[in-house]
């Protein structure tokens, strides 16, 4: 993937002026086919195949009506302890991370195990997934994301009977990645999903945001996307993927076992232990929000959950 220089990035305006047109392509070829008899009352979404819904709705904002969160403010906020505990000091800290070439492994309990390069990533097309992402310390945006369901690639490798859960680990490399010198945390950074969230259509793996290539400082240049969950569980930058029997043990379940867990689910009725879940502040509005149950996702994952207690999210 050829990092891009900022000054070729598409601005945030023109990226939603495009949005909004397409949308209005969309809309009066939509009225066409329904005075025609053809086809659905509504147009499919502009980024997704008719059979792939994208949960997105409308230019420039997500389902509920939300704006989206602005270009230059999703890449210069960003939790990404392997460069810094400073959000802020992020960008500049990862601005020479290379990129390309880059491979993800695939393995464990599969038929097909196979090493993709970003090359081979492409098989699986692009499409753009508008959603919020909340950050288990109380803040959010919203994120035109572009990447594919995660499902896509697990269904290539063939997982066998015995898989359970999904393990994916980060790149480990303290020269490139200088926060991986601090002994605070054990590194790699690792995380994981049930089998079944892994497949869930609503799971990507990223690779741009805004229609761009994603940079260092959001993850580049594949990472996961899991919009019920809280931020954490997204992780950045991998390298490898696998199937395995038994639930992972993420880097945040060794860190800190009596605050993170593995599900991570949105539960703004369950505070962590240090603080309060039920309301949020969205990055670049005032006030703090509501926070929805699952993130807003709530009619898409509830049935993952059918039967557990969700008094607690860890």
């Amino acid at each position: 993937m050829v990092e891009i220089n900022p000054s070729e990035i598409t601005p945030e305006h023109v990226y939603l002026s495009r949005r909004k047109f397409m949308a209005g392509i969309g809309a009066l070829a939509a009225s066409a086919l329904v005075l025609s008899g053809c086809g659905p009352e509504t147009a499919a979404p502009t980024a997704a195949p008719s059979n792939e819904p994208s949960p997105q709705a409308g230019a420039g904002q997500d389902k509920l009506g939300d704006p989206l969160t602005s270009y230059e403010t999703i890449n210069s906020y960003n939790n990404y302890y392997e460069f810094s505990l400073d959000k802020e000091a992020v960008t500049e800290l990862a601005k020479n991370f290379k990129t390309s070439p880059w491979t993800v492994e695939v393995g464990g309990l599969v038929a097909k195990p196979k090493t993709f390069d970003l090359d081979d990533l492409r098989q699986f097309g692009e499409e753009e997934r508008v959603y919020r992402m909340r950050c288990v310390e109380g803040w959010s945006m919203v994120i035109p994301w572009l990447g594919f369901p995660l499902a896509k690639l697990l269904q290539e490798v063939e997982p066998t009977s015995e898989a359970q859960y999904v393990r994916f680990k980060t790149l480990y490399d303290p020269e490139q990645m200088p926060g991986q010198k601090s002994r605070m945390f054990d590194w790699p950074y690792v995380e994981g999903l049930r089998l079944d969230e892994g497949l869930h259509d609503l799971t990507i793996l990223a690779t741009g945001i805004y229609g761009k290539p994603l940079l260092p400082q959001t993850g580049a240049p594949v990472r996961l996307v899991v919009p019920w969950k809280y931020g954490f569980k997204s992780i950045k930058s991998i390298v490898k993927i696998d199937l395995v029997a038994e639930m992972p043990v993420s880097l945040w379940m060794a860190q800190a076992p009596n605050e993170y867990g593995f599900y991570a689910n949105v539960n703004p009725n369950v505070p962590h232990p240090r603080w309060s879940q039920a309301s949020e502040r969205r990055i670049g509005e005032t006030g703090r929000r509501k926070t929805l149950m699952f993130n807003g996702y709530e009619e898409e994952v509830a049935g993952l959950y059918a039967g557990m207690d969700l008094s607690e999210w860890f």
